[in-house]
């Protein structure tokens, strides 16, 4: 399963040519590390290397202003409710008033509302798990937990009770939030190359890696000789450039919350879409001006936010700006084809 090395945008199902979406207004100015839609409308919150996250009114197409502020880049966000979030920063610190801190950059941050608890991951080879609503004096909120990691935490992500931990050295952690002792699964990625991002299936059976070698990774807990038959990897983010193929790095992958497809984003400035199950690309959307640092779907999957914000995968060179797209999403570029087993149970 790969997409074409071609730098040529499609056309769409009905002959005409595709948009790259509404351009936002007033979007951050220095590097977009992250987005994400809400689970309870179409706000948008937004994190960037300007220090700050900034939360938006996708509809109304306006800013609703900077709700979080740093001493260092935001590495990451997530939403607590429609109104408020939390933060992961280059400054060591959690921040919703003020959560906590890590002892080097916080790069990656997840609410669970299962659990009610915020779960951060450092590059001090750490994750943290908090209680927000547990107050241990004036600013700083409750610490339930930290948990040794092998290497600097790259990535996170949760399916219900589940955490998955990605590191640097390719180390992949697996959690049960109930029981924190120990993790269920240590593993190593599949993939021959660093992490980029993990992403959990809807449905809570396994998870995507995506890699600095233009490459995804499909991955299941049940580690049966049945469950280690299905998982796979394919080539994506591979440009034919002057007749020679370059791969650029997977920095995003998001999932359908209907329908269990997925997309992703590369440094190469192309979102493809995916139908994991058949192992198949649905969609190749047209080429946005730089990398693409972040996707979200929203929360009934009509809305794709799609970050285009160079990722400095060629070093410190002359770049665009950074732009975020919203994108009105049809079922040509995210239906599968058949029923497919990852989509989240009815």
């Amino acid at each position: 399963m790969s997409a074409p090395a071609t730098g040529q945008p499609p056309v769409d199902g009905g002959g005409g040519s595709i948009e790259m979406g509404r351009e936002l207004a007033h979007p951050p100015k220095d590097g977009v590390s992250n987005l994400r839609f809400s689970r309870s409308s179409d706000r948008l919150l937004v994190s960037s290397w300007e220090k700050t996250v900034r939360l938006y009114d996708v509809q109304a197409n306006a800013p609703m202003g900077v709700v979080l502020t740093h001493k260092g880049p935001v590495l990451d966000c997530c939403f607590h409710d429609d109104d408020s979030g939390f933060s992961a920063s280059a400054d060591h610190i959690v921040r919703s008033y003020r959560l906590g801190s890590h002892d080097g950059a916080v790069s990656c941050v997840e609410y669970s509302y299962d659990q009610g608890q915020v779960i951060t991951g450092s590059w001090d080879k750490t994750i943290k798990c908090w209680d927000p609503r547990g107050v241990n004096g004036p600013q700083e909120h409750a610490l339930i937990g930290t948990h040794n990691q092998p290497e600097r935490v790259y990535s996170l992500s949760l399916a219900g009770y589940k955490l998955v931990v990605a590191t640097a050295g390719r180390h992949v952690n697996v959690y049960d939030l109930r029981r924190m002792s120990e993790p269920e699964q240590r593993r190593m990625s599949f993939l021959s190359y660093q992490t980029r991002c993990v992403e959990c299936y809807p449905n809570g059976t396994g998870f995507a890696l995506g890699s600095v070698e233009g490459r995804v990774a499909m991955d299941f807990f049940d580690q049966t000789a049945a469950g280690l038959s299905k998982r796979y990897a394919f080539k994506c983010h591979r440009l034919n450039e002057g007749g020679r193929i370059v791969v650029y790095p997977v920095n995003a992958i998001t999932f359908h919350p209907s329908y269990g497809t997925f997309a992703t984003g590369g440094a190469d400035g192309f979102v493809y879409t995916w139908d994991g199950e058949s192992q198949k690309k649905l969609f190749q959307y047209p080429k946005y001006e730089t990398s693409i640092a972040a996707l979200s779907f929203s929360r009934d999957g009509s809305l794709l936010a799609v970050a285009s914000s160079y990722t400095h995968e060629k070093g410190n060179i002359d770049h665009p700006p950074d732009k975020i797209f919203i994108r009105d999403v049809n079922d040509l570029e995210v239906k599968p084809r058949r029923a497919t087993n990852l989509a989240p149970p009815q």
